[in-house]
């Protein structure tokens, strides 16, 4: 239990920086919601869509094999990180004079020719991004979280610090016919501040980052070609992985039935998305410490044992969210504005989709450290394939909702595969029985709720509030005897 108690430890930790910045971001969701129409906010929905996926593209799996091969007694840690940081930085820059050079013709392609600026800032938030992402990943398995956290936290701050000022505090001025504000606000931008935000945030993270980049240019060709060959795999792992999470929102403004508000409906869906996303707070911050924390367990003799342990702790987190969340749904919508509740249907089948993401995460493992990446693109690839045929048969049906069937279809059947296969290669003795309970407890107790006719508000939390607590109080009767942190 010390080991999952270490765990819980370091993710609570990386937790900080991803639940302060996603609690702070959401903060920015009614700011934004408000300030723009559906519309206006399909735009920022569109092309994070698409920084996803180059995201994935310019770090090519390189984080997880810096993980693996550090751990390798024949590779010292320094020349991995040395090689994996070069390979990157080499690939950052074919990709910044391309994106430097074409990016007008980007611009045209995606309907954006009044506004070509936005594709050559997303070029450079990118590159930036890609290129700390190793020294990133080198804290991580120092374990130095501490600055982790910090950097990531000016990240965020500068970020919301600048959306709080081009979108509330210069408008307010702008009106007041205050002069001066003229040199740093143009209100024709519009949601293009987002993107300036995000960009001066991305360059404060590199130059916060720089001491990492202090390393002796040796770069280990028989190494790196070590690293590409475990790495190219989980390259389609990753992108298989944003086609499942971001082809929606892209594949909405082609296939929304005739008639429809395509940036209207994109703009809610997103915004509706980013309330399902609570369950994707812990998600992000359990990855950031699981991922070298599973390697590092990997010798152990009890690992398969430690893995199912911390399977079942993490589907009990995850329940509780799932529950909390639907159970206040009447107080969460407010973090979007009223012209997007439209789109509040979707929440709960997006929570329970990312929900089995997480579940597919844990289920990774086997292939990682068994060094089947292969698999793992397979499954990472037949997942894609479940997304995009769905999405074109579902969305002019059912519009954003049936993309958010899509979404749990889709994860869903990652998960299910991954956990048959991962018994055949590396079988963990999961406690199934318990999971399935506390998966289905959560869905039945939400469903009751829904039956009940309750006049009041108050009341109504009144109620909720009890099932949460009879939920959590029939976890603790179950559990009581072999929670890390429990005294017995």
């Amino acid at each position: 239990m010390s080991s999952i108690k270490k765990l819980a430890s370091q993710t609570a930790v990386y937790g900080l920086s991803s639940i302060v910045g996603r609690l702070l971001g959401y903060l920015l969701v009614p700011l934004y919601t408000n300030a723009f129409l559906p519309a206006q906010y399909g735009v920022v929905t569109e092309l994070y869509a698409y920084v996803s996926f180059f995201a994935v593209i310019m770090t090519y799996g390189m984080e997880t094999a810096f993980f693996r091969y550090s751990e390798k007694e024949e590779f010292h840690s320094n020349q991995v990180y040395t090689t994996a940081l070069l390979s990157i930085l080499g690939s950052t820059t074919v990709f910044l004079i391309i994106g430097s050079v074409f990016y007008k013709h980007l611009a045209d392609a995606l309907s954006y020719s009044d506004h070509t600026w936005y594709i050559l800032c997303f070029v450079s938030i990118i590159a930036i991004d890609a290129v700390t992402a190793i020294p990133f990943a080198k804290l991580r398995a120092e374990n130095k979280a501490v600055k982790f956290v910090t950097i990531r936290l000016i990240n965020i701050f500068v970020n919301i610090g600048l959306n709080l000022f081009f979108i509330v505090l210069c408008p307010y001025l702008y009106q007041k016919n205050i002069t001066w504000i003229a040199h740093f606000y143009n209100p024709q931008i519009g949601v293009g501040y987002i993107f300036i935000s995000n960009f001066v945030a991305s360059i404060t993270s590199l130059i916060l980052l720089l001491p990492e980049f202090k390393i002796e240019f040796s770069f280990d060709k028989i190494l790196w070609k070590e690293l590409i060959r475990y790495a190219l795999p989980l390259l389609f792992v990753g992108l298989a992985g944003m086609v499942n999470e971001t082809a929606d929102r892209v594949m909405l403004k082609y296939f929304l039935p005739a008639g429809s508000n395509v940036m209207a409906e994109t703009g809610i869906y997103g915004a509706c998305y980013k309330i399902s996303i609570i369950m994707t707070i812990f998600i992000q911050t359990f990855r950031y410490a699981a991922e070298p924390f599973f390697f590092s367990q990997a010798k152990k003799s009890e690992a398969t044992q430690l893995y199912a342990d911390v399977m079942k702790y993490f589907v009990i987190a995850c329940s509780i969210i799932f529950l909390t969340t639907l159970l206040y749904l009447d107080i969460v919508k407010f973090f979007v504005g009223k012209n997007y509740w439209s789109g509040l249907s979707i929440v709960p089948i997006l929570l329970l989709a990312n929900w089995f993401l997480g579940i597919y995460f844990n289920l990774t493992i086997w292939y990682k450290l068994t060094n089947k990446t292969s698999y793992g693109a397979g499954i990472s690839l037949f997942g894609a394939i479940l997304t995009i045929v769905f999405n074109i048969i579902l969305i002019p049906k059912l519009g954003y909702y049936g993309a958010a069937l899509t979404t749990l279809f889709c994860y869903t059947g990652m998960m299910l595969i991954s956990y048959f296969q991962g018994q055949k290669y590396y079988p963990i003795n999961y406690d199934i029985k318990r999971i399935i309970t506390y998966i289905l407890m959560p869905i039945g107790l939400y469903q009751f709720s829904k039956l009940m006719d309750i006049s009041t508000f108050t009341n109504k939390m009144i109620i909720h509030t009890l099932l949460l607590l009879f939920f959590v109080s029939f976890i603790w009767l179950l559990e009581r005897k072999n929670f890390p942190f429990s005294r017995h």
